[in-house]
């Protein structure tokens, strides 16, 4: 049994090596992260790896490169693991030489200059609260609030209820962005977006057969999420930092909330961050683990992804292998109760996703066993996917890069193909691949969705039924 939902492992000196990999793949993996805030010399070999085992496993896999953004973080300092004592006094200043047990650099003289009495400074994604005494000129004086605060360099600053505007990228994600097109990346996630800018920014910087995936991490963004998700391809549910900003307890609604907005406008939507926490040092998983990753299934996420779990953790293939079981026992009971679960997707007069919403119905039928969805763009199989249909979803496009991109999709089985040139080419095409696929035999019926004419992209406008053998 197949799972239809994916799964996202972040790359990191865990699983670099081939063997590991591969393992991955094996178990369940369909795309891999490459985490721009950290260091990514020597990449390419591990981009090499990948693309080697994409070939032996004939299995597109998709490649993420994940923008540092506009994060906030402390500069380096003297003992990469300074205790700070409760009720400590404590500053942050705009030198940037190292830090100690006093003070440490906080390179943003436009934050200090607007912070006041009383806001919390939070360190290491909120493990440890400062608070505001006072401040003079780029320097401001703090209040240790936490125990057992022990300071890292370059760790991660948020301040809670603060707002100063970010809309352009940065030059190192600009640059980043270049690296990630040499690379072959086929997705870019953008961090800490604020509203739909970076996006339209983004888009002239890509290739047009690269997906953009917004990360929802704070209130700005929510509060401009239909913007967001109308400009963007996907969306990722960042739940730590948007956890950070909102309250933990806000989380799970909000979660639930975008994964229906989501589906509506017919965008695929990435649940991440702590799914499987605990396995970054055990082998086996919480049941409360496994229970976040069946909610975000039953609720109708595309995908969930693995970060420091795979990255670094000391069991990453038990961390993938515990997540595919997961996802394949809440998808069988899904598949049994399946009036519960149906999309409600909003067609907004669109007529190509009026065309496609008609082939979900078609393919509720149990003699259907497949929709062949002829994608130039990926755009039809995007949609497609977004209908949950009960027939396997068969993608074919003739740019690689587009049938890697939508490999990251539900229930989508991506292969890269020629272009067909001509209706007879088409049916030609589909009868090579339908043998090809085990699951369809004779007499079976198969749904193929293409546009007339062939070779242009976002024109489907063709559905045929076709019986298998006939």
């Amino acid at each position: 049994m197949e799972k239809k939902a994916k799964i996202i492992a972040t790359l990191g000196p865990a699983i670099y090596n081939e063997t590991k990999l591969k393992q991955l793949v094996n178990l369940g993996v369909d795309a891999f992260r490459i985490n721009f805030s950290h260091n990514t010399i020597g990449i390419q070999k591990i981009v090499s790896r990948i693309r080697k085992i994409e070939k032996s496993t004939k299995k597109k896999l998709s490649l993420i490169a994940d923008l540092q953004g506009v994060k906030l973080r402390v500069g380096k300092i003297k003992s990469d693991n300074q205790k700070i004592k409760y009720n400590q006094k404590f500053t942050f200043d705009n030198n940037r030489s190292l830090g100690d047990n006093t003070r440490i650099s906080f390179p943003y003289p436009k934050i200090l200059k607007k912070l006041k009495k009383g806001n919390k400074i939070l360190i290491d994604d909120g493990k440890f609260t400062f608070v505001v005494l006072s401040k003079k000129g780029f320097a401001v004086k703090t209040i240790c609030k936490s125990h057992n605060c022990f300071l890292k360099n370059n760790k991660s600053v948020h301040i809670p209820n603060f707002y100063i505007a970010f809309n352009k990228l940065t030059l190192k994600d600009k640059k980043d962005i270049n690296t990630a097109k040499k690379l072959g990346c086929n997705w870019i996630a953008l961090s800490y977006l604020q509203n739909e800018k970076l996006i339209h920014e983004t888009r002239k910087l890509i290739r047009k057969d690269m997906g953009i995936i917004s990360k929802i991490e704070n209130k700005h963004a929510l509060k401009n999420i239909i913007k967001i998700i109308k400009a963007t391809d996907s969306i990722m549910i960042a739940r730590g930092d948007l956890a950070i900003d909102i309250g933990h307890s806000e989380v799970p609604k909000v979660q639930l909330s975008l994964i229906k907005k989501c589906s509506q406008f017919s965008k695929s939507v990435i649940v991440a961050t702590q799914m499987l926490e605990s396995m970054i040092q055990n082998n086996t998983a919480t049941r409360a683990e496994i229970n976040d990753i069946a909610t975000a299934i039953f609720q109708g996420a595309d995908t969930v992804m693995l970060s420091a779990e795979a990255a670094i953790g000391k069991f990453p293939t038990q961390a993938v292998s515990t997540m595919t079981q997961t996802i394949l026992s809440t998808e069988k009971y899904k598949r049994q109760h399946i009036e519960d679960f149906k999309n409600s997707i909003i067609s907004n007069r669109d007529p190509v996703k009026s065309i496609l919403l008609s082939v979900k119905d078609i393919a509720y039928n149990s003699n259907v066993k497949a929709i062949i969805v002829f994608s130039n763009s990926g755009k039809s199989a995007k949609l497609v996917s977004a209908m949950r249909p009960a027939a396997k979803i068969v993608t074919i496009s003739p740019n690689v890069n587009v049938s890697r991109q939508v490999s990251l999709l539900w229930g989508v089985q991506s292969i890269n193909s020629r272009d067909a040139n001509g209706w007879k080419d088409m049916m030609s095409i589909s009868k090579e691949i339908i043998k090809k696929l085990k699951f369809i035999k004779k007499g079976d019926f198969v749904v193929i969705t293409a546009g007339l004419p062939f070779g242009k992209a976002g024109m489907t406008n063709m559905i045929r039924l076709y019986k298998v053998g006939s």
